[in-house]
């Protein structure tokens, strides 16, 4: 994207008009018990399914992925003895892949303007979902929709916040953030989101590279955390309830730090290299993380402790 494409789209969505206070419908989706206020929930531009999901992923074997460079990052998620791999490059355009791996239903999500990749099970009280993007966000952050019940969900809140499903939560799924070049390496014999998605969209190019060397937010988002510059990029976890950020600039390469968060012992590890964080818990387990920008981690979380050296 050019930057005087970037200043337009960045034009047309701070002129998105929020929501009245009063409003209870907003792209077709019933606000009546809303968890969150109303008037922050802002129309990012597109309509309900105007960023398309990808419903039916199709998947290649890394070597014939042409279009991927090495210092691309891909989410990857494990189930079973199943590695897939999902290029940022293409859930920049989809923001959501309903998938089956491991014989269970997922929902891989990403929020470009708060840069956020996180995992979801799509099974939820015994019903499996399939998860669309409703054109709607809340504190920057895209806002999902279930197309079986309706109901708005959060991505880093990770509940229903309106609809039928309002409070339910959203299991968080552990998965791994890293560049492609280290994903070949680690998962030779694992599979990458093809390009072939059924939607015309330019994978070879960069979108949102000038948001991201900006420090400015394309919405207003509540600053009640002032420690850092609002995309300083941090890993978000969260144990026991208790949220904590690790500035990933401030830990050292390839070293386990020890901490303890939510009274359970836990271990981060951060490869420079690689762009890939690990945080596992004392029997060695991977614990769910995501690299987050500072400015929508401390509007989800204002009470979230910060690591320091």
């Amino acid at each position: 994207m050019t930057r005087l494409a970037f200043s337009v789209l960045a034009l047309v969505l701070l002129l998105a008009a929020p929501l009245p206070a009063n409003a209870e419908q907003r792209n077709g989706f019933d606000l009546s018990n809303a968890t969150i206020p109303i008037a922050e929930i802002l129309g990012g531009g597109p309509p309900r399914d105007g960023i398309p999901s990808i419903d039916a992923p199709k998947f290649i074997r890394p070597g014939a992925a042409a279009f991927m460079r090495d210092d691309d990052i891909v989410l990857s998620l494990t189930r079973g003895a199943a590695t897939r791999a999902y290029p940022l490059r293409v859930l920049v355009w989809h923001e959501i892949v309903n998938d089956t791996l491991g014989g269970e239903a997922v929902a891989v999500t990403y929020c470009p303007l708060c840069g956020t990749g996180m995992v979801f099970d799509r099974d939820i009280g015994g019903k499996v979902r399939a998860f669309g993007v409703s054109g709607l966000l809340f504190q920057s952050d895209v806002l999902m929709y279930d197309r079986q019940s309706e109901s708005l969900w959060s991505q880093l809140k990770m509940e229903s916040v309106s609809g039928p499903d309002t409070g339910e939560k959203l299991r968080w799924l552990p998965s791994e953030h890293l560049t492609w070049k280290a994903w070949k390496a680690k998962y030779p014999a694992g599979e990458v989101l093809s390009t072939d998605t059924g939607h015309r969209r330019n994978y070879d190019g960069a979108a949102y590279a000038d948001y991201f060397a900006s420090e400015e937010t394309m919405f207003p988002v509540p600053k009640t955390r002032a420690e850092f510059p609002n995309k300083t990029w941090v890993l978000g976890v969260i144990v026991n309830g208790k949220a904590k950020a690790y500035p990933v600039e401030k830990l050292p390469d390839g070293k386990a730090v020890g901490d303890k968060l939510g009274g359970k012992p836990v271990s981060v590890t951060f490869h420079h290299a690689e762009r890939r964080p690990e945080v596992r818990d004392a029997q060695g387990q991977p614990l769910p993380a995501v690299m987050v920008f500072w400015f929508a981690w401390q509007a989800f979380y204002p009470g979230t402790e910060i690591w320091k050296p």
